[in-house]
């Protein structure tokens, strides 16, 4: 059986479907910061990752977010960017997120949190992040 992987036509965050603690994360961004659905929410398992300019590696490493004109965000700028294509409410986190003072703390908390995921809330060992 051959599983067809999907091109996103629209902006999309993309994010590890292993992971139990993406998971929950994304289940809440679907929730409450996109709930009228402005962008697409996906599993990197289930995308053609090469035709977005991805590899497995980086989307272990990190939630990924394509724009609609195909550029790729990594980390705490794929948060901010799903914040600001997100709900009005949110978009003033994601700009917060990305200002000057505040997004190189913005990309040390992210790079924590992604290097502890697996023993974060709703984390499980598949969640640890593979190091070369």
């Amino acid at each position: 059986m051959e599983t067809t992987l999907v091109v996103p036509d629209r902006p999309t965050l993309v994010y590890d479907a292993d992971c139990g603690f993406c998971t929950r994360s994304v289940q809440f961004v679907q929730r409450w910061v996109d709930r009228r659905d402005r962008y697409d929410v996906r599993p990197w398992q289930s995308l053609d990752l090469a035709a977005v300019g991805l590899t497995a590696q980086d989307c272990d490493e990190a939630a990924q977010f394509v724009t609609a004109d195909g550029e790729v965000r990594s980390g705490h700028r794929a948060i901010a960017s799903a914040a600001t294509h997100g709900a009005p409410g949110w978009r003033p986190v994601g700009a917060l997120l990305m200002a000057p003072g505040v997004s190189w703390v913005a990309a040390r908390a992210y790079r924590w949190v992604a290097d502890h995921r697996h023993q974060l809330p709703g984390g499980t060992a598949a969640c640890a992040v593979p190091r070369p």
